[in-house]
């Protein structure tokens, strides 16, 4: 984890929608920290800040610092809540992590060497990403900000499943443990599809207008 990610965050005793709304109002996100052997304390934390932090992808994937006065304590980020209309975050969820306990995440899968993969370079095939994001279970220390998804030497007509996943030292891949058949495909190596040309639609459309004067023909046929 090469991102430290801290946030100044205040303990809050009003609560429901109202209190909400207000803590809103004044530039603050309503938050709640559960887990990790203690009980769930309710938090707010700088709208402002939190917004610049979320630009970064690695934020939703990386142990967060949450300092409360003096104390500091490790989470990671469960659930976050955006307003439908506006750049506004809604309310956010945090986990606390202790160090010996193994958590579970939704970390981002990286591609790498689309460029060069025969099947794209030679064949002319196009990628299709299956997935876009993995669960993964770990240790604290080893999370990873993403998983790398390695194509370079994928062919045309290839898949990449769960199973081909290279990963880091300390990662595992929750859905393997629950059988063969959650190990979904990834990603997709395949041929276009075939783009009419002008030429093909106008062919395509004089067909058309001609059996339509057939038809148009034969009825007159029929009324004589």
């Amino acid at each position: 984890m090469s991102n430290a990610f801290e946030l100044q965050a205040e303990f809050r005793e009003d609560m429901g929608k109202g209190a909400s709304r207000r803590l809103r109002r004044a530039g603050k996100v309503p938050a709640v920290v559960y887990g990790g052997n203690a009980d769930p304390r309710a938090i707010t934390v700088s709208h402002q800040e939190l917004l610049r932090q979320v630009e970064n992808e690695a934020f939703f994937s990386n142990v967060i610092t949450l300092k409360v006065g003096d104390v500091e304590q490790g989470a990671i980020v469960k659930d976050m809540q955006r307003h439908p209309a506006k750049k506004i975050i809604m309310h956010i969820d945090f986990q606390r992590i202790i160090a010996g306990e193994t958590i579970r995440m939704t970390v981002p899968l990286h591609f790498v060497g689309e460029d060069v993969a025969p099947g794209a370079k030679l064949e002319g095939g196009v990628f299709s990403h299956l997935k876009n994001d993995v669960d993964i279970q770990c240790l604290p220390k080893d999370l990873p900000e993403f998983i790398e998804v390695n194509v370079t030497e994928m062919k045309l007509d290839e898949l990449l499943h769960l199973s081909d996943l290279t990963l880091p030292k300390g990662v595992e891949l929750p859905d393997l443990t629950h059988g063969d058949e959650n190990d979904l495909a990834v990603v997709s190596l395949h041929r276009p599809a075939k783009v009419k040309s002008v030429d093909e639609e106008a062919a395509a459309d004089d067909a058309a207008d001609a059996e339509g004067g057939d038809d148009a023909a034969e009825g007159g046929d029929a009324a004589e």
